[in-house]
């Protein structure tokens, strides 16, 4: 429509044109004084009219381009008065600007909102210009990490810290590095990287900054934690069954003491309780040493040892707990020559784990029962089983077992099947779990 009224407009004003010229042509030809006057006069004044069409759409068209020129978009252009074309080309003039204004609203938005978002994080960002050193942003907590007060040039860091600016600025990390930085009273451990890059034909630096040195406190107090959580859960689970030895043998000295003539004292069961006590404290010792160096062993002191002596010692240490609790704790073994060549010392402090860990299995069920098994497996490698018949272990926390600190325990610390585990990659071996639940859990040592 506005195609039409422009060209009817420009059609009107051609013929007009034509019109007056032939009229001037004609009085030139017939020398007619009337006819050259009207006919230069009405020209002129079509000529006149035809330019002010033509110059006029070229006058808006500048103006909205001086608009853009110079980013002004909030200016409006009447689209109720003058020629139709002229109000629909107004119209479109209006709608580039709304529509631009409504793209950079939402740019600015974007950008406030990244701001935030940049000011919110703990960690230090900074872009600056690499030919010029100016800033073009720098958030708080690059400042508050370094003690900088905002500064609108990276020359302002290299006259005030030199070692600083040599580090941060002048340093290409292609990735990401741990370095000390020298303060004024103090060193700060931050990791940095950096990149380049281009816009609109400058080359830009970006530099990331983390402080790391709380961090590296905060994860080594909770490794004390952790540690000393491990050792006394450990330790634990020894003093447990030698304290109800030693009270077990304490109690028989008394009555012995009490009525000598009716109780009379086996002095080889209290040899034997004795030297369980022994061997137990022995096995503790040897398991802090090798606990608090673990991760610098590379190999553990095995000795040949028969199965019957290794299931004697923990019968002997952990009976009198079990007729406390009135579970049936049976040893069984096919072959009573089979020797194992393992560190007896840690093995012990495994079974001891998984036979508290069954322990706490069958809490919940009728008779219940826990199995300890040698035997040469159909490969002829070495096996101990325990075995019992509590509730099983869930399917879905099954792979998380052996992860350490993973516990089901409230009291737990999560730590005793993951050192179980360790123990036995220290023999070359490993730890296979299966459980059904509600029907029972059965563990296997593999040498």
């Amino acid at each position: 429509m506005t195609y039409k009224s422009y060209v009817f407009s420009l059609t009107l004003r051609v013929v007009g044109l034509l019109i007056s010229l032939t009229l001037l042509a004609f009085g030139i030809a017939w020398i007619n004084t009337y006819a050259i006057i009207g006919g230069s006069i009405f020209s002129l004044i079509v000529i006149y009219n035809f330019y002010r069409f033509v110059i006029k759409r070229f006058v808006e068209m500048d103006d909205f381009f001086e608009s853009v020129k110079y980013r002004d978009f909030s200016r409006w252009f009447v689209e109720t008065k003058g020629p139709q074309d002229i109000r629909e080309l107004h119209k479109g003039f209006n709608l580039v600007n709304k529509t631009i204004k409504a793209i950079d609203s939402e740019r600015q938005a974007q950008f406030v909102y990244l701001q935030k978002i940049l000011e919110m994080v703990n960690i230090g960002i900074i872009a600056y210009n690499v030919e010029s050193g100016d800033v073009l942003w720098a958030n708080d907590s690059f400042l508050k990490t370094l003690d900088f007060p905002s500064f609108k040039n990276i020359s302002f860091v290299e006259k005030r810290r030199p070692n600083i600016y040599d580090e941060l600025f002048e340093t290409y990390h292609s990735n990401t590095a741990s370095v000390t930085l020298e303060m004024r009273q103090e060193t700060l451990k931050v990791l940095i990287s950096d990149t380049v890059f281009e816009m609109e034909e400058h080359s830009f630096k970006l530099i990331v900054l983390q402080n790391i040195e709380e961090t590296l406190n905060r994860n080594e107090s909770e490794a004390w934690k952790k540690l000393l959580s491990v050792m006394t859960h450990e330790i634990m689970n020894s003093i447990a069954p030698i304290t109800s030895l030693a009270e077990t043998l304490q109690n028989n000295i008394q009555d012995s003491m009490a009525h000598p003539e009716t109780d009379n004292l086996e002095l080889e069961d209290v040899n034997a309780g004795l030297n369980s006590i022994k061997k137990r404290s022995e096995g503790l010792m040897k398991f802090a040493k090798t606990y608090r160096s673990l991760n610098k062993v590379t190999h553990v002191n095995k000795t040949k040892i028969k199965a019957s002596d290794l299931f004697s010692s923990i019968s002997e240490l952990m009976i009198p707990s079990f007729e406390e609790k009135e579970i049936e704790l049976t040893f069984k073994l096919k072959d009573p020559n089979l020797v194992f060549e393992i560190d007896s010392y840690l093995i012990e402090q495994v079974l001891i784990n998984l036979i508290l860990n069954a322990i706490d299995a069958t809490e919940m069920v009728s008779n219940p029962q826990i199995v300890v098994s040698a035997n040469i497996g159909h490969k002829g490698t070495a096996q101990i089983r325990v075995m019992d018949n509590g509730g099983g272990i869930p399917t879905e926390i099954m792979d998380s077992i052996f992860i350490p600190f993973f516990s089901t325990k409230k009291t737990g610390s999560g730590i005793g099947l993951s050192l179980c585990k360790q123990i036995m990659l220290l023999h070359g071996g490993k730890i296979q779990l299966r459980s059904s639940e509600n029907k029972g859990t059965e563990v296997s040592l593999v040498f």
